[in-house]
């Protein structure tokens, strides 16, 4: 039964605790932790800022501050105040402390994590806490451990298990941590409730205490909701158990207790299931728990407290609960069955098992073999698991103080619990008192011994014993004082423990004091009852015996079998009578005890030996010496009770001889003895009992002389009882001498010395072993002497006549000669071993400088280092310790550095034992630790070689950079999971190239080399543990030979131009200058390279060949470690042929018309063949070009732009982004170029109907919200003719709008439309869906979208779309723009660009803004050329900068002043009397117009009356421009007209109107690409919508069986880059509170265009034909396609239910026939509730 305390209030606890317990007051409160190592007995105590470590009897060894730190929780680590300003001191509180056991040779260590730098951990020495073993100084967010704040708990738990990915490390044994924590509001918030983190094998870059991705980790929807509070993490069997509270987010929302289970080797979580734990009536969060036996049993103790209402907090109310093991594991099983197998109900139809967290998973019906074959889960079972069903159990002990502890022990068969409270109290049977009022912590510990318990309360240690049996000084205060522990032991008269009792076997010997059925033995007689204290007496207690024969029933006692009985006769035939028959006497065996006094017991007599012998394995003999009763008649009273005194023979016993051991008694007659002589010589020990009951015990010691005595001096050594002698070479018992003993012993024999050589101080220790070297360590003190210097012997390391140690002394010079010991009188042993006194030199220490993490090796160089041992030799820098890594020489030790915690120079110490040696005049620097910044390119293909240049701070300080690539072989299995191939790893391993350092601040590395049969996992640059940037390993690209046709033969070239050398995958991870080209041994120079092709100029005169099977030249390319032969290279030679004249014209006569007639044919032929592809190099290579040249005009205003756009990159991403509202937006995307959507409208309606149609739209409502009447609505609608595809987009929208309150629902329809849509483009072309929006649910796709984007464009792709928009605006208003045609000197457009020179200056016009009271001057950048709309325009862009369009004042309600002077106030504008008329052409007023100069002062002032608008001057017949008139001019002649055209549309690219294209375009690269990669980039989780929606697309694909990758990525890119994205890109408006102006929109519509190129499958091949558009962006899609590729609120319900009820109205009788055919409408009968809606909404007259 489970033995639990009743507290009981003890007025002397206090006192009598402080006498019996150890107690320590620590620094730290409040301590939190307590670990004890159970091998060495230490224990380890973490609080706020210190750590302690102490013996088992609390003395402190060793003393670690951990804190206050400069820390922020809101910060990652390290910290730098300039970029954490909430940084300040802050207390680093314990949050983990446990023992990582060793493993194999290596030791173990203290894994200590702290609430600073948001919970890193790392590993101390067990023997040292103030060793460090692991820490890292620049963690990585993976390596956040614990909690960062005091108050949320963490727990952990270390595990081994088997290393099947990395096999091989540590002898393929992974060493894990299970990591339990709470959660955190600041902080990284993405780590989940239950991590798993690596301890062993850590090989770079992995890092210790890092969660990585084939770790497994607990996935939790929203931890904040869960509130997870861990309380204990307990391995037990094949499982890992966590114990923790969390808020019951399934039920009614309440706190509750939960028991999670993981399975050891499941590093996915599959096998992750928790039950809910019931503990009595309303005891809910747990404090403690403890993994113990109960019953024999593992069971799980758990003290548990009542939750203050709904919250966590903890009441003073409390209980213990105890779980058996064996049932929480059932329990656990039969929730991962029934979610397996039953679908999470049992066979009642409840449900028992869910889904918790939030998780998108379910449970399933699988098959019933799932549960056996996976009892660990697998990929296709549903997890984590919740049992809905919880454990129960009653309560064991209740307490009105808060429980906050629990450990259990086991005594003699009972189990105890021990419980710790918040008012530092101790409770078992009785209430021990701990002296503090403090809470005890919930690390309850009992020592190794069992005897004594570790309480921590917030300030202080102590060891109590477990119990105090000693105290209690009679029978009745042990048995009353209800101590498990404690029980009465009869025959030693004292209180104690049951194992301390020495017949606890024997009934009734031992009285358990919590037994309370048990009593004290009592006496019935004692004789005498008066002595003289004088006089020596025997004093007899009867007890059984007498009982018996005394009793008034006339009971006889048989002796010799322990029977009280009415028969007169015994089964062993001895007997004694009861005294009233005269016969009776009581047979009385007595004891000797204290002042001879004698307790006789009816108990029998026995010699007990144990059988051993010193060095040899323990045995037992018994040899019985046997009494056999001799007397038939009745014992004549308790005087002839037998009786043995004691053992009247020597108790030594020898080996090998006859001896008779002598009992010495009386009565002893009643038995016939048979004695046992003993023969055996590998036992110490002879057992000798007396019949079949035992009496007494006796001990005899059984002993051999010559057992482990091999030499004189050790036999001598043996003490004189034994009487063991030398005789005759062997030592022998003197009895079995046959010769003369000898008195003395032969001289020392010397056979090792150890060292040979010490330094001049002395102060090594030197081994001397051999024989007859003394008796005892005082034969040989000051008989020692080494290389004639005194050698004092160590008396701890003395063993006889076999070694002595001694302390060399010092000598004062160079010296050598032999060792000498003497003993007595003997002559003294010389060693054969010459010893030598040596003096030891460093000369040069190498480097001299290194990182303060260590890790850089010394090397020591000097003369007899190999002085002593080499455990003699120690060094030092500074305070810090150097390990040595090689074998030492005598001229050169390499150790390496350790850690330091400052740097600066240290002076390096060598110490030989206690002699000292330091190099002269050298000091070795700790400097900072090297810091990488950046390390690009990032890209490498599998030929390495390619150089990263790696920049940060104090790079030259390491002593071998290294770049480490990690890389684990792949297996490649295919796996028909959504047609994605899986990937079964093997054994990682790194691959390594050494870095060139350059300077401090920049070293370069070459990329190492891997082959593609590997996987790489990340590069590492080994030199302060920092991993680079994100590195990616490409497949070598792949070249074709120059001679695709015929590879062997030579490829023909005609020199002055270039040789274009074709491949896939050119630019994938090399640019142009890392790539160099040789064409023999000359140069041919790199002129383009993009993703298909590579274009090099070769010499002028074709160059000479290299290799010497050849004598044409072989091209070359070379990019990194890659080298590609490309074939053979012939120049077409242009000299004259050397074929004499006359041959020549005889020659060219006879084939003159064969030769012109082929050609013909095949330059025909060839012209049409290779035309196209000669276009296509000559557009690339021209567009390189001219992009190199218009490269430096790129830079310079790709300089002005970055400077303008710094200072609204600011405001961006705070209140300065003017990102529209969700209604706006919404409206925008829904409703495109409707000036009033129906979100902002209201019901037009009369009031007196106005109640009426609203519940008829409420019906009609709560019909669309009926999937089957919706779908039949949009087909029947569909199928009309009259239904344009406006009014299916209107419809479209109107449904999102009425459904947008019901999401799930909404989506739910959208997947069903999409479906019956999928099903008719499969019969069809399936490329063609979703290309354009023709369905309702194409547009309802659309408006799905938007609704789901609307946080990623807030949160991710807003910015960088402003930024863009501002970019294009700030580059479009630097050149003129007309504003008639809305043609700019800088656009991408080249319909829109304007090609003529138009003069123009720049100027700055001071422009006065009120602020408040007070005028300001503004400078604002205009032209002269500007029209005044347009410098008005520019300066509300300027003053409202950052402020949303629609905030700031229209440019038309405002006048433009130009102030000139005191009085000189002029009002410009567009159009007024001094406007110019040429003809009929009429020309907008500029600044040009009025002449206002640089630096002129102007206002915007409110418009008096409204100036007339310019468009009216076209009725007068006027034609207006600006900066050039309208190509149709009718002025022109025709031949003139024709000739222009002619010239559009001529072939030739325009040079000089492409390089302002591409100015633009270079100018504004960076942006594009901030967009392109802000929407498709992979390195962030694609949206869940995103996801959501490509898999139910891969659902569809593998449902109609497509395999056809392209198709899915049509579907894929058609709803959402060409759906959505190219609609934002356009229309930048929708998202943004801008203005697009025609010059603005025709930039973005290239932009959008280059998306939609991009996001084709396609090969982009362009021409001279292809559109210049096109053209400029030639290069960069096929960048942007990899790209794609790798991607793969309150409205108006009423009013959108009223629109769509006028289509209902509209196709009423189609819909009603159509709801009314369909049988499952009927059962619903659809069709009269939409009759119904009819006759609310409008008064129609239906059948009703």
């Amino acid at each position: 039964s489970l033995c639990l305390s009743v507290c009981l209030s003890l007025s002397f606890c206090l006192s009598l605790c402080l006498s019996v317990c150890l107690s320590l007051s620590l620094s730290g409160a409040a301590l939190s932790h307590l670990v004890l190592d159970p091998g060495a007995g230490r224990l380890y105590a973490g609080g706020v800022d210190h750590l302690y470590q102490l013996t088992a009897d609390l003395e402190v060894m060793s003393h670690v501050r951990t804190g206050p730190h400069l820390d922020s929780p809101d910060c990652l680590p390290p910290i730098v105040p300039q970029e954490c300003p909430s940084a300040t001191p802050t207390h680093n509180h314990n949050k983990l402390l446990l023992m990582e056991p060793a493993q194999g040779a290596g030791p173990g260590s203290l894994i200590v994590c702290g609430s600073l730098y948001q919970g890193i951990c790392d590993k101390r020495s067990l023997s040292n806490i103030s060793q460090l073993i692991y820490q890292t100084s620049n963690p990585v967010d993976t390596q956040y451990v614990a909690a960062n704040d005091p108050r949320v708990s963490t727990v952990a738990v270390v595990i081994t298990t088997e290393n099947k990915q990395e096999g091989g490390g540590a002898g393929g044994v992974l060493r894990l941590m299970l990591v339990g924590r709470g959660y955190t509001s600041k902080g990284p918030g993405d780590i989940p409730p239950i991590t798993t983190r690596r301890l062993s094998p850590v090989v770079p870059p992995r890092r210790a205490f890092s969660q990585e991705e084939e770790l497994g980790k607990l996935v939790v929807g929203s931890y904040s909701e869960y509130n997870n509070h861990f309380v204990k993490a307990v391995a037990h069997g094949n499982h890992v158990y966590f114990l923790f509270s969390r808020r019951d987010m399934w039920h009614k929302k309440e706190y509750r207790t939960y028991a999670s289970r993981l399975c050891t080797a499941d590093r996915s979580f599959y096998s992750y299931v928790e039950v809910p734990l019931l503990c009595g009536n309303g005891y809910n969060l747990a404090q403690g728990a403890w993994l113990g036996n109960h019953s024999g049993e593992p069971a799980l103790f758990v003290v548990m407290a009542t939750g203050q209402a709904s919250t966590p907090v903890a009441t003073g109310r409390s209980a213990l609960c105890v779980y058996g093991m064996a049932e929480l594991d059932a329990m656990l099983r039969r929730a991962q069955e029934v979610c397996y197998t039953e679908g999470g109900r049992g066979s009642s139809g409840q449900e028992e098992a869910y889904i918790e967290y939030a998780v998108s998973s379910k449970c399933l019906k699988l098959p019933q073999v799932n549960t056996q074959h996976y009892p660990c889960g697998g990929e296709h079972t549903p997890n984590p698991i919740a049992s809905a069903v919880p454990l129960p159990a009653t309560t064991t002990f209740t307490s009105t103080t808060q429980l906050t502890a629990v450990t259990t022990a086991t005594e003699a068969g009972h189990t105890i619990a021990f419980l710790g409270d918040r008012e530092g109290r101790l409770h078992k049977v009785n209430t021990q008192c701990i002296p503090n009022t403090l809470a005890v912590s919930a690390d309850l510990l009992l020592d190794d011994s069992q005897q004594h318990v570790y309480v921590l309360t917030n300030s202080r240690l102590s060891k109590v014993p477990v119990s105090s049996c000693e105290r209690q000084t009679d029978c009745q205060s042990c048995l009353a004082v209800r101590d498990p522990y404690c029980g009465w032991c009869v025959l030693e008269g004292r209180c104690s423990r049951k194992h301390q009792c020495q017949r606890h076997v024997q009934p009734n010997h031992w009285l358990w004091s919590f037994e309370p059925t048990n009593l004290c033995v009592t006496v019935q007689s004692l004789q005498p009852a008066n002595q003289s204290k004088d006089e020596q007496t025997q004093v007899l207690m009867c007890f059984r015996c007498l009982a018996c024969v005394s009793s008034v029933w006339g009971c006889n006692w048989c002796p010799l079998d322990q029977l009280c009985t009415h028969n007169h006769s015994c089964p062993n035939q001895h007997i004694i009578l009861n005294q009233r028959v005269r016969l009776s006497v009581c047979l009385s065996v007595c004891l000797s005890v204290c002042f001879s006094v004698f307790v006789c017991l009816p108990v029998c007599v026995c010699v007990l030996v144990s059988l051993c012998l010193l060095s040899h394995p323990v045995s037992c003999l018994s040899a019985c010496l046997t009494l056999s009763p001799v007397c038939q008649q009745e014992s004549p009273g308790p005087t002839s009770c037998p009786l043995v005194f004691a053992l009247q023979s020597s108790a030594l016993v020898p080996l090998g001889l006859s001896t008779t051991v002598v009992l010495q008694g009386r009565n002893l007659d009643v038995y016939t003895v048979r004695a046992a002589t003993v023969y055996n010589d590998h036992f110490n020990y002879v057992q000798i009992s007396l019949a079949d009951i035992c009496f007494l015990c006796y001990t005899v010691q059984l002993y051999d002389c010559s057992a482990g005595q091999s030499d004189c001096s050790q036999c001598r050594a043996v003490p004189e009882e034994y009487g063991c002698v030398w005789c005759s070479g062997s030592c022998v018992y003197n009895q079995s001498c046959t010769s003369v003993p000898a008195d003395t012993c032969p001289p020392p024999q010397i056979t090792q010395v150890l060292p040979v050589s010490g330094p001049l101080e002395g102060g090594v220790l030197v081994t001397i072993t051999g024989s007859n070297l003394g008796m005892k360590y005082q034969d040989v003190m000051g008989g020692v002497t080494v290389a004639g210097v005194q050698c004092l012997p160590r008396a701890e390391g003395y063993q006889i006549s076999t070694r002595v140690v001694c302390e060399l002394q010092s000598s004062g010079k160079e010296r050598e000669g032999p060792v000498l010991v003497a003993v007595g009188t003997t002559p003294p042993g010389r060693s054969t071993q010459m010893f030598t006194y040596q003096d030891p030199q460093l000369l040069d220490l190498v480097p001299d400088k290194g990182p303060v993490s260590g890790g850089t090796r010394l090397t020591i160089r000097g003369r007899q280092l190999l002085t002593g041992q080499k455990s003699d030799l120690t060094a030092f820098l500074g305070p810090q310790p150097c390990y040595f890594v090689e074998e030492v020489t005598d001229t050169q030790l390499v150790c390496q550095t350790g850690p330091s915690n400052q740097t600066g120079g240290v002076t390096l110490r060598l110490l030989f034992g206690k002699a000292e040696r330091t190099v002269p005049n050298v000091t070795f620097r700790y400097l900072d630790d090297p810091v990488i910044t950046d390390a690009t390119p990032a890209e490498s293909f599998y030929a390495g070689g390619r150089v990263v240049m790696v920049t940060g701070r104090n790079l030259g300080v390491v002593q071998q950079p290294i770049i480490s690539v990690w890389v684990e072989p792949v297996v490649v299995q295919r796996v028909k999971r959504r047609r994605r191939l899986a990937l079964l790893t093997a054994k990682q391993q790194l691959v390594s190239e050494r870095c060139s350092v350059l300077s401090s601040s920049q070293m370069s590395c070459p990329t190492p080399a891997v082959t593609p049969e590997v996987k790489v996992k990340g590069v590492w640059f080994q030199l302060d543990n920092v991993r680079g940037k994100s590195f990616t390993y490409y497949p070598n690209p792949e070249f074709f030979p120059l001679n695709r046709e015929a590879p062997d033969a030579p490829y023909r070239f005609k020199p002055g131009g270039v040789i274009a050398v074709e491949g896939q995958h050119l630019t994938r991870a090399i640019s142009r200058q890392e790539v160099t080209a040789r064409l023999g041994d000359r140069e041919c120079e790199v002129k383009t390279l993009d993703n298909t092709h590579l274009y090099c100029e070769p010499p002028e005169i074709q160059p000479l060949s290299v290799d010497d099977s050849s004598e044409l030249p072989c091209l070359k390319v070379f990019m990194g470690n890659l080298k590609v032969d490309l074939g053979l290279v012939q120049y077409d030679s242009d000299s004259l042929s050397v074929v004499p004249l006359a041959a020549q014209i005889s020659l060219g006569a006879g084939a003159a018309v064969i030769i012109l007639s082929v050609l013909v044919v095949i330059l025909m032929y060839r012209r049409k063949s290779k035309q196209a592809l000669r276009d296509y190099k000559k557009v690339l290579l021209q567009l390189e070009t001219l992009e190199i040249n218009v490269g430096d005009q790129c830079r310079k205003e790709f300089t002005d732009l970055m400077t303008e756009m710094m200072d609204l990159s600011s405001d961006v991403g705070g209140p300065g982004l003017p990102l529209l509202d969700y209604r706006t937006y919404a409206e925008r995307v829904f409703f495109p170029g409707q000036q009033v959507a129906p979100l902002s409208r209201q019901l037009d309606l009369p009031e007196s109907r106005r109640q009426t149609v609203e519940q008829g739209l409420q019906q009609l409502n709560n019909l669309l919200n009926n999937k089957l009447f919706l779908t039949r609505f949009i087909h029947t609608l569909e199928a009309q003719q009259g239904f344009s595809q406006r009014d299916r987009g209107y419809v479209a929208s109107l449904l999102t709008m009425a459904l947008h309150d019901k999401l799930e629902y909404f989506t739910e329809v959208m997947k069903s439309l999409l479906q019956d849509l999928v099903q008719q483009y499969v019969a069809k072309n399936p490329k063609l869906m979703l290309r354009r929006t023709e369905t309702v649910v194409e547009k309802m796709l659309t408006n799905w979208m938007s609704i789901c984007l609307y946080s990623f464009l807030k949160e991710v792709a807003g910015e960088p779309l402003y930024m863009l928009y501002r970019a294009i605006k700030y580059q479009v208003d630097k050149g003129p723009v007309d504003s008639v045609t809305g043609k700019a000197k800088r656009t991408l457009n080249d319909s829109h660009l304007l090609r003529e020179d138009i003069d123009y200056c720049a100027m700055t016009l001071t422009v006065l803004v009120k602020n408040g009271v007070e005028v300001q001057p503004c400078p604002v950048k205009v032209l002269d050329t500007d029209t005044i709309t347009q410098v008005k325009d520019k300066i509300l862009d300027q003053v409202y900068r950052g402020a949303p369009f629609s905030q700031r004042p229209a440019a038309d309600s405002l006048d433009l002043e130009w102030r000139s002077g005191q009085a000189g106030h002029l009002t410009l504008s567009d159009d007024d009397v001094t406007a110019v008329v040429q003809g009929r052409w009429k020309r907008v007023n500029t600044l040009q117009h009025y002449k206002v100069p640089d630096g002129a002062t102007v206002a915007l002032i409110p418009r008096s009356q409204k100036t007339p608008m310019l468009e009216g001057e076209e009725e007068e017949g006027l034609r207006l421009w600006h900066l050039v008139k309208s190509s149709e001019d009718p002025e022109i002649p025709k031949h003139r007209k024709s000739s222009m055209r002619e010239r559009e549309r001529a072939k030739a690219i325009p040079e000089i109107y492409l390089t302002r294209l591409l100015s633009m375009k270079g100018t504004l690269q960076k942006f594009v690409d901030d967009v392109f990669v802000a929407i498709l980039s992979t390195k962030r989780p694609p949206p869940i919508a995103v996801r959501f929606f490509f898999d139910f697309l891969d659902d569809m694909a593998e449902k109609h069986g497509i395999d056809d990758p392209e198709t899915v990525h049509i579907w894929k890119t058609n709803s959402l880059p060409l759906r959505f994205w190219v609609n934002i890109l356009k229309n930048p408006q929708f998202v943004l509170d801008v203005q697009v102006s025609d010059s603005i929109d025709a930039v973005l519509s290239v932009i959008a265009q280059t998306f939609i190129d991009s996001c084709t499958t396609s090969e982009h091949k362009v021409g001279r034909d292809s559109p210049v558009n096109k053209l400029l962006y030639a290069r960069e899609i096929p960048r942007y396609k990899q790209l794609v590729e790798s991607f793969a609120s309150e409205m108006n319900s009423l009013v959108a239910l009223h629109e769509l009820y006028k289509y209902i109205n509209k196709y009423y009788d189609q819909i009603i026939m159509s709801l009314e055919e369909d049988s499952s409408g009927q059962k619903m009968q659809l069709a009269y509730r939409l009759q119904q809606v009819a006759a609310l909404v409008e008064n129609k007259v239906t059948d009703l």
